[in-house]
């Protein structure tokens, strides 16, 4: 009987996330708010909540996070990592200050304390890698010359996601100072050392992972990530982290033909994930935190605007291609939602869970209007400020127009 019940509610589960991704799609929106709302409708204090279910979600909800993390370790190689953070470590390190500092300011304003303003600098610090992608394909904007400078300010904020989890990991659990250090060592020693096997035998791993049967390369791929995950949270390092680095060791076709084989089930656990987030948040507690969430959120809007403009003019990107990057970056989603649920499951404080509940449902709706108008409405005020003198002359000049033109395949 209770298989039976497991069943039925896993199955409405599945069906509910794929009829409200079908929904989300025919808006060219993100499906990230959908789910979490449908987490909170179905938690605790939610409309129906589960019952049978919820060991199975919390388990689909962690390989969730460990596919989304190796999928997003698949997109780069070694050596582009490398090259990202000797050229662009400037923009990471303004990304950094500009995004993580108001989270942690409004923690300790709130009085949550030092380990609750870590882990909420991190939520409004990492832009949602896959809501900015998908709304740079859905804008037409792959090609556009500010986008390099956008996608190495994504591959900073995930590079850096190496060692802040780990940090985070241990101060959640409440490692001292020593078995903190410990664990931070022994996550940058593993990624350095993943780094150098990758740059130095990328070949030889790819070629022994590597099948031409997509069945036996599913497995294999996917059992090792499990593995090292389990292991890398043995070793009080964040799963996540061992499943970034399996993906930056895979490359060539193993890497492609793992993340086309991978994709779906990616899709599907990250879905999951979003549930089991808003399953343990209480729909009640969350208007008492809505004012600071909507206030963090307009801040880190701008700041995410204002870091976008910097790097893109540091790369020589004209007026609009700043505004556009700035405007790109600003939608927070997945692992915004990650670091905050290592701080739910270690019960740090009662009111970050749904204050970054609130927070991520207000920027993923925002980011992408923010992505489509940010260029248009700066473009405007600036011919406003501007018009007893004339037409600026970056938005004339046949330089600036050559500089918003798109790449050339």
């Amino acid at each position: 009987m209770h298989s039976a019940v497991l069943l039925i509610e896993f199955g409405s589960i599945i069906l509910g996330l794929g009829l409200l991704g079908r929904f989300a799609g025919r808006f060219r929106l993100s499906p990230i708010p959908l789910y979490l709302l449908a987490g909170l409708a179905f938690g605790e204090g939610g409309l129906l909540p589960l019952g049978a279910s919820e060991e199975f979600v919390a388990t689909g909800a962690e390989i969730g996070v460990i596919l989304l993390l190796l999928m997003l370790g698949l997109e780069y190689t070694a050596s582009d990592l490398v090259s990202n953070l000797k050229t662009h470590y400037p923009s990471g390190l303004v990304d950094c200050a500009l995004n993580a500092l108001p989270g942690a300011a409004v923690a300790l304003l709130l009085g949550w304390g030092p380990v609750a303003a870590v882990v909420l600098a991190g939520v409004t610090w990492i832009s949602s890698s896959g809501v900015i992608a998908k709304v740079l394909g859905d804008l037409g904007r792959v090609g556009n010359r500010e986008t390099p400078v956008i996608l190495s300010v994504l591959v900073l904020e995930d590079l850096a996601m190496a060692v802040y989890l780990p940090i985070v990991t241990a101060l959640v659990a409440g490692a001292g100072l020593l078995a903190g250090s410990l664990t931070l060592a022994i996550a940058l020693g593993a990624a350095g050392l993943v780094l150098f096997l990758a740059l130095r035998y990328g070949r030889v791993i790819s070629r022994f992972v590597s099948n031409d049967d997509p069945e036996k390369l599913l497995l294999v791929v996917l059992g090792l990530t499990i593995l090292v995950a389990g292991v890398a949270q043995q070793l009080q390092v964040s799963a996540a982290v061992g499943a970034f680095l399996v993906g930056i060791a895979l490359s060539g076709e193993v890497a492609e033909g793992a993340h086309t084989l991978l994709s779906p089930l990616r899709d599907l656990f990250a879905a999951v994930f979003f549930v089991f987030f808003g399953l343990h948040t209480d729909p009640s507690s969350i208007p008492p935190v809505l004012l600071p969430a909507l206030g963090l959120a307009v801040v880190t809007a701008v700041t995410k605007i204002a870091t976008g403009y910097w790097a893109a003019r540091r790369a020589g990107i004209s007026v609009k291609g700043r505004w556009r990057a700035g405007g790109a970056l600003v939608a927070r989603g997945e692992f915004s939602i990650v670091i905050a649920g290592l701080a739910v499951s270690a019960g740090i404080e009662p009111s970050l869970g749904p204050l970054a509940t609130a927070y991520v449902l207000i920027l993923v709706v925002l980011g992408p209007l923010t992505a489509r108008y940010t260029e248009p409405v700066a473009t405007w005020w600036s011919r406003r400020r501007e018009s007893p003198r004339g037409t600026a002359e970056t938005e004339t000049t046949p330089r600036a127009r050559e500089a918003d033109a798109p790449v050339a395949d």
